[in-house]
C-alpha cells in the first residue's frame, strides 16, 4: 500500500526525510507502463507540489524577516536535510520516466527538460546547489541591513526613495550621497561573498564536466531556443537603436531642469517642477486601488487579484529587516500564487504590483495543467506576463478607471513608465552583458576589483548622458546592488526580451483590447508545454533579438509618449 500525504503543505513542512523518502521509494518501485503512467505522473507531481510549496514558504519566510533566526534556521534545515536528498531521489524518477520510453500528452517539454537535468545532475553538487543558497540569503541579510538616519528617524534606503523626487536639488543630493556612503559601507562585505560565489559556481561547473560556468547555467536554465550569440546580437541592436533613444530622454530632461549636467540624483524628480506622484499612503489603499482597476480591466482578472487579498497572499509595504526587490512565488499544494514587495508610497510601487500580479495571473491560468512538470516556463515569456501587465493596465490609472490619478497626472505616469523602458534596454544589456564577461573570465572576475572596471567600461557603452564626474566608485559598483547578478546569474536579459514581447502585446492591446488580452490570457493558459517561441506567437508577439524588431517597438513608444503629453 502506498503511503500517503498529509492533506496540507503546512503539515508537510514539518516532515523530515525519513517520512518523505518512503514515498519516493514507492514511486520508484512502480510499475512503468502506457495504462499506468497518468497515475504514476500524478503522484510524482503530487509530491513535487509539497516539496516546492515547503522550499517556497520557508523562503517567503527568510525574506520577510531577514533577522528572523528561526525562520533562517528552518529554511537551512530543509536546504541541508531534505532537499538535496529529494533532489537525488527525484533523478531516479527522472531517469525511470526517461528510461521507459512512454512519452505522455502534453509531456515533450518536460521530457526535453528532464533530458537535459538528468545530464547535468552531479551527486557531488547538490551540496554546492545548497551552499549557493545559503550565500544568496547572506547576499539578502547584508542588503536588508542597510538603513541610513535621515531627518531624525531610521530609513530603510528604499524608504529613502521619495527623497529622490524632492523638487529641491540639494535635498535629492544630500539623500543620494547618503544612501551611496551606506551602500558602500559594505562594499568590503559583498567583495567576499562574491569570491564565494565564484569558487562555488566554478566547481558546479567543473563537476558537470563543463569548460565553465556560463556553458553549465544555459543548461541549468533550460535555454534551447537561443544563444550567448543571440544576446550579444541583442546588445549590438540595444547599443544601436535604444540608446540613442534614451540619451534622447536624458537631454530632454537636462533641459528642463536648466541643469549643466544631469547627475543621478536627478533621474527621478519630475522634470517640469510638478509634485512628486504619490498614488497612496499604505499597503492596503495600494492593493485595494489596484483590485479596482483589474476589475475594469477584466472580471476575471480582478477575481484572481481579489482572491490574493483574501487570502493574505499580498506582502506589500516595505519595513526595516525585510529583504529587497519583489517577487511572485507559486503555492503548488494550493495552487495560488504569493506577491512579496517593498512599497513606499511611489508609482514604481504600482507598477511593481501590477506586474507580480502578472506573474500571479501565469499561476491562476495555467492551475489546469495537471503536472507540476508542466507549469516551468522560460522567464522569457515568464516576464511577458508580467510586463505586459505594467502595459495592460496602464489605461485604469485614472479615478475614472478605479485608479490612482487624475486623468492628467495618469498620463504622466503613462509616460514615465515609457520612457522607463527605453532607459531599462541599456541598463539590462550591461547586466547581461557584465554577465557574459564574468563567466568567458572567471579568474579575472574573481576580484572584484575587476568586476568594477569591467562595470564601468560597459556603463560607459551602454548609458550616456548622466554625469558621473567624482562618483567613479559608486558607478563602478553598481553590480553590488543588483541582485541577480549575486543570486541567480543570467537571469536579466529575460526582462530584455519580455520587455520586446510586452511592447509587441501592448501595441496589440491599442488596436483591439478584447482580442490582444484574449491572447494574452491563452498564452499564460499553455504553461511550460510548449517551445519559447510558439509562446510568444500565441500571444500575438515574435521572439527576436534583432535591431528592426526593436527598431519598430521603440518608434511605438516614442509615438505613444507624444500622444500622451498632450493630455491634461
Amino acid at each position: 500500500m502506498s503511503p500517503v500525504l498529509p492533506k496540507t503543505a503546512v503539515e508537510f513542512m514539518k516532515w523530515d526525510w525519513a517520512q518523505i523518502e518512503p514515498h519516493f521509494e514507492a514511486l520508484n518501485s512502480r510499475s512503468l507502463t502506457a495504462e499506468t503512467i497518468s497515475g504514476w505522473l500524478a503522484d510524482w507531481s503530487r509530491l513535487n507540489e509539497f516539496l516546492f510549496e515547503t522550499f517556497a514558504r520557508l523562503q517567503v519566510a527568510t525574506t520577510q524577516d531577514t533577522s528572523d533566526q528561526e525562520a533562517e534556521r528552518q529554511f537551512n534545515t530543509f536546504l541541508e536535510t531534505i532537499y538535496p536528498a529529494a533532489q537525488a531521489a527525484d533523478q531516479k524518477l527522472k531517469q525511470k520516466l526517461l528510461s521507459s520510453g512512454l512519452k505522455p500528452a502534453g509531456f515533450d517539454m518536460p521530457l526535453r527538460n528532464m533530458r537535459t537535468e538528468a545530464a547535468l545532475f552531479r551527486e557531488e553538487n547538490l551540496p554546492l546547489l545548497t551552499e549557493e543558497r545559503k550565500l544568496s540569503n547572506e547576499y539578502d541579510k547584508i542588503i536588508g541591513a542597510q538603513t541610513v538616519r535621515w531627518e531624525g528617524q531610521e530609513r530603510t534606503l528604499m524608504q529613502l526613495r521619495p527623497v529622490f523626487q524632492d523638487p529641491d536639488r540639494t535635498v535629492r543630493e544630500r539623500a543620494w550621497r547618503l544612501a551611496a556612503e551606506r551602500q558602500l559601507a559594505d562594499r568590503e562585505a559583498i567583495n567576499a561573498l562574491w569570491v564565494k560565489f565564484m569558487d562555488l559556481r566554478g566547481q558546479l561547473a567543473a563537476n558537470a564536466d563543463f569548460s565553465d560556468y556560463r556553458a553549465f547555467r544555459w543548461q541549468q536554465m533550460l535555454r534551447f531556443d537561443y544563444t550567448p550569440a543571440d544576446c550579444f546580437k541583442f546588445h549590438q541592436a540595444i547599443e544601436m537603436v535604444v540608446a540613442p533613444a534614451a540619451e534622447r530622454i536624458y537631454r530632454r530632461r537636462q533641459e528642463q531642469l536648466e541643469l549643466k549636467t544631469l547627475c543621478p540624483w536627478d533621474l527621478e524628480v519630475d522634470p517640469l517642477g510638478r509634485p512628486a506622484l504619490r498614488p497612496f499612503k499604505t499597503g492596503t489603499e495600494l492593493e485595494a486601488t489596484t483590485a479596482a482597476m483589474f476589475e475594469r480591466l477584466d472580471s476575471q482578472l480582478g477575481d484572481y487579484f481579489n482572491r490574493l487579498r483574501r487570502h493574505k497572499l499580498l506582502d506589500l509595504d516595505n519595513r526595516t529587516g525585510k529583504a529587497p526587490g519583489g517577487y511572485c512565488t507559486h503555492f503548488p499544494v494550493e495552487k495560488q500564487p504569493f506577491i512579496f514587495m517593498n512599497a513606499v508610497g511611489v508609482h514604481d510601487d504600482v507598477q511593481t504590483l501590477l506586474h507580480e500580479a502578472g506573474h500571479a495571473f501565469h499561476v491562476f491560468e495555467s492551475a489546469h495543467l495537471p503536472y507540476i512538470q508542466q507549469l516551468e516556463v522560460g522567464m522569457e515569456f515568464g516576464e511577458v506576463g508580467s510586463m505586459a501587465m505594467e502595459l495592460l493596465g496602464a489605461p485604469y490609472l485614472s479615478h475614472q478607471q478605479g485608479g490612482f490619478y487624475s486623468e492628467g497626472d495618469a498620463a504622466r505616469a503613462q509616460v514615465e513608465h515609457l520612457e522607463g523602458i527605453l532607459l531599462f534596454w541599456p541598463y539590462m544589456a550591461v547586466v547581461d552583458a557584465f554577465q557574459h564577461w564574468v563567466y568567458e573570465n572567471h579568474a579575472d572576475a574573481s576580484n572584484p576589483d575587476h568586476c568594477d572596471g569591467q562595470w564601468a567600461s560597459l556603463w560607459a557603452r551602454f548609458m550616456p548622458g548622466v554625469d558621473w564626474s567624482g562618483l567613479e566608485q559608486e558607478m563602478s559598483t553598481g553590480w553590488h546592488r543588483k541582485l541577480h547578478i549575486h543570486q541567480v546569474p543570467f537571469y536579466y536579459v529575460e526582462y530584455g526580451l519580455a520587455q520586446l514581447g510586452a511592447v509587441q502585446v501592448w501595441h496589440n492591446a491599442l488596436q483591439n483590447q478584447a482580442r490582444a488580452l484574449a491572447n494574452y490570457r491563452q498564452a499564460l493558459s499553455l504553461g511550460g508545454t510548449v517551445p519559447l517561441p510558439q509562446l510568444f506567437d500565441t500571444a500575438g508577439a515574435r521572439f527576436a533579438f534583432d535591431a528592426t524588431t526593436l527598431q519598430t517597438a521603440v518608434d511605438r513608444v516614442e509615438e505613444r509618449i507624444i500622444e500622451l503629453e498632450t493630455v491634461g
